[in-house]
């Protein structure tokens, strides 16, 4: 589900992993490594987010406990039927080709069964257990993950902003499986999602822009060769991303804390952007990436720990 809008593998040593999967021995690291767990712990926690911020009074713990089950089902068959349909190209890039599959450790017929089972599991379990609003969501992740955004990630850049809808949708889940309607809070969450996506995915398209066109992945425009257009966008997003953060205040879902806490990690993250737009190098963009990476947790711990 954050699909992912996702977040994708850093080359090791001395650039953390994000997206590159574990290829230690074992059939259950490469389980993990078919779902991966990383990304599906942080669609996880945007849900609970979202079903925290919707709670009025004290968690309904067992309506939590279903929730997030069920999500962590459709997010680990989301990825890991991305990477049945993506064998191919993971095979073409560095950062990917030791996966389950390509690796030749999990039979690429037996992921997809896999995948399946755990769709239907998740999304019936869902409905079942928690409300219809809930399971229509994680059904519409899936299908705008593996259906829009996987195959228009060979055929037009505009597959970031796709993807980021689908990584947006699990805050919303979690608002929805508390309230059953999109309220106000629940639409800004998605807002939030969507816009941190933007710079995140960028910086990560920009670094290894050479892999994608090897891989035949077109996630930049072709003619932005130096980059002008995907540091500006880069930065447009930043902006937007400032705009909607500060939003769960003005809506009262938090309190003055929350607020200065977004304020200065938009002042920080708008830094990186502006160097990134500055000089569009490998460098440049890798530090706007971390800066996004710290920037999420932080936020979203501010946003559940002043809510009022």
């Amino acid at each position: 589900m954050m699909n992912r809008l996702s977040i994708e593998a850093i080359q090791p040593s001395i650039e953390v992993q994000i997206e590159r999967e574990a290829s230690s021995p074992g059939w259950i690291s490469d389980c993990l490594a078919l779902a991966k767990a990383r990304l599906t712990t942080l669609v996880l926690i945007t849900a609970f987010v979202g079903f925290c911020m919707a709670s009025r009074g004290g968690l309904d713990w067992f309506r939590l406990f279903n929730t997030l089950l069920g999500t962590a089902l459709v997010a680990a068959a989301s990825q890991t039927l991305n990477q049945v349909i993506e064998v191919e190209a993971d095979r073409q890039m560095d950062r990917t080709k030791d996966r389950p599959i390509p690796g030749g450790r999990i039979n690429r017929t037996h992921a997809l069964w896999g995948g399946v089972v755990l769709a239907v599991a998740g999304i019936s379990y869902l409905l079942a257990t928690v409300n219809i609003p809930t399971s229509c969501l994680a059904t519409a992740t899936l299908v705008l993950y593996l259906g829009l955004y996987t195959p228009m990630k060979r055929r037009t850049p505009f597959c970031i902003k796709v993807g980021a809808v689908a990584g947006a949708i699990p805050p919303a889940l979690g608002w929805v499986a508390v309230r059953p309607s999109m309220d106000a809070g629940a639409w800004d969450l998605f807002a939030i999602l969507f816009f941190w996506q933007i710079p995140h995915f960028l910086a990560i398209a920009w670094m290894y822009r050479e892999q994608y066109t090897k891989a035949g992945f077109i996630m930049l425009r072709p003619e932005d060769r130096d980059g002008r257009v995907t540091a500006f966008e880069s930065f447009a997003y930043s902006i937007g991303l400032g705009v909607v953060t500060l939003m769960p205040f003005f809506l009262h879902l938090a309190s003055l804390l929350y607020l200065a806490v977004a304020l200065i990690l938009n002042a920080i993250l708008l830094l990186f952007a502006a160097r990134f737009l500055a000089a569009r190098t490998r460098a440049n963009a890798r530090t706007l990436f971390f800066a996004s990476v710290f920037y999420l947790p932080v936020l979203l711990a501010a946003l559940v720990f002043s809510k009022n």
